[in-house]
């Protein structure tokens, strides 16, 4: 493995404390954003997380994780051949940065190297027929052999065919659960090749997480995010493929289907896909003409690893206040900017009480910027 790129780094102590914020119930990216901004590092966050959860009427108080565990999944992942990776440094995912709240910490076994190549991701179905696997490995291939990266799930069948074809030219894999759980347990020695040839395994999960249904879309999200377009191949109508399709339509990715015969299930879902505009593609340069004027895009700058700025001494929230904002929360997703005009509270008086009400687990956050109270 090579070192990693220069640019700003994460302090020991820094990467420890952000990856106990971040593996703390209830602290998501955007609330881990938000405490850092309001409490100036992690390590302050972690001393005020039990009294905004009191504040935001929390049941009963959650566990942080102790320095002791933090340590031992730092070990963990030492011992595994991998880094914990934060957004900022060099070796993040350039392209992921651009999401709304993106993962804070990734867990990565690899190369970091195969981040700055423009990247494809290219999905589709786990009961892949002999052509779309064919077809998904040569066209991983055409688009490897023109500098691109290529990203997947690691999946059976178009996943795997996926990062077969382009193992040899770099490949990114990411995983829905621990970066030492490989899913499904036949592609451990996949994951291996990866990391080894030049590619990356990468993981937002705790080591030893074990998959669950719940956790492969956010996993979609991830593989959508980090590449400029992605590529259906053979999906049926209700498939994970076609949520990673639309993830990357919401992110303003472009998004490419390969056609299929109306008789197969397996390409219902391209087709409609199709039907509803995407780009067909019959081969890589259909993709390649479609992204060359993307493929010297760079993402913007990140804000510097050093943590913000202590702002704790910005009074905190009233009963009356907290009281407005409930009043003006639900079930249905509310833009914060109209919360903001039905309370008359600024907007970091709203992002506060917001907070505290994730902390305590009363709120789901949506795309867009939208919240809802969980009922």
């Amino acid at each position: 493995m090579s070192a990693p790129a220069a640019g700003p780094r994460l302090s020991d102590r820094q990467r420890l404390a952000w990856l106990r914020l971040i593996r703390t119930p209830n602290v998501g990216p955007a609330s881990f954003r938000e405490l850092i901004n309001r409490f100036g590092s992690a390590e302050a966050a972690l001393e005020m997380l039990p009294e905004l959860m009191i504040s935001g009427g929390a049941n009963r108080i959650v566990r942080i994780p102790s320095v002791a565990e933090a340590e031992a999944e730092l070990d963990a992942a030492r011992r595994a051949g991998a880094r914990f990776v934060g957004i900022g440094e060099a070796d993040y995912p350039p392209l992921l940065r651009m999401l709304d709240n993106p993962p804070p910490l990734l867990a990565v076994k690899g190369e970091g190297a195969v981040f700055r190549l423009p990247a494809v991701a290219i999905v589709g179905a786990r009961n892949a027929s002999l052509a779309g696997i064919k077809m998904a490995r040569l066209l991983a291939a055409d688009l490897g052999s023109e500098g691109y990266a290529i990203v997947s799930g690691l999946a059976r069948g178009i996943d795997t065919a996926a990062h077969k074809g382009s193992v040899s030219t770099g490949t990114v894999g990411v995983l829905a659960g621990g970066l030492d759980v490989p899913y499904p347990p036949e592609n451990a020695g996949l994951c291996d090749e990866i990391a080894d040839r030049g590619g990356a395994i990468v993981s937002e999960m705790p080591f030893g997480w074990q998959p669950r249904a719940q956790d492969f879309p956010r996993r979609n999200r991830l593989v959508a995010g980090m590449a400029l377009g992605l590529v259906v191949v053979e999906a049926a109508q209700r498939s994970g493929s076609l949520i990673s399709a639309r993830l990357a339509n919401e992110m303003g990715r472009l998004v490419f289907a390969v056609p299929g015969s109306p008789l197969d299930p397996r390409a219902a879902g391209c087709n409609a896909l199709l039907k509803d505009g995407v780009t067909l593609v019959t081969e890589a340069a259909d993709v390649l003409g479609a992204l060359a004027p993307l493929a010297g895009t760079r993402a913007p700058r990140t804000a510097p690893v050093a943590e913000a700025p202590d702002i704790s001494a910005m009074p905190p929230p009233g009963e009356n206040d907290r009281a407005d904002v409930l009043e003006a929360l639900g079930p249905t997703p509310t833009g914060i900017d109209e919360i903001i005009r039905h309370t008359g509270l600024s907007a970091a008086q709203i992002a506060m009480v917001l907070l505290e009400l994730d902390l305590a687990g009363r709120l789901e956050r949506h795309a867009g910027g939208n919240v809802s109270l969980i009922a």
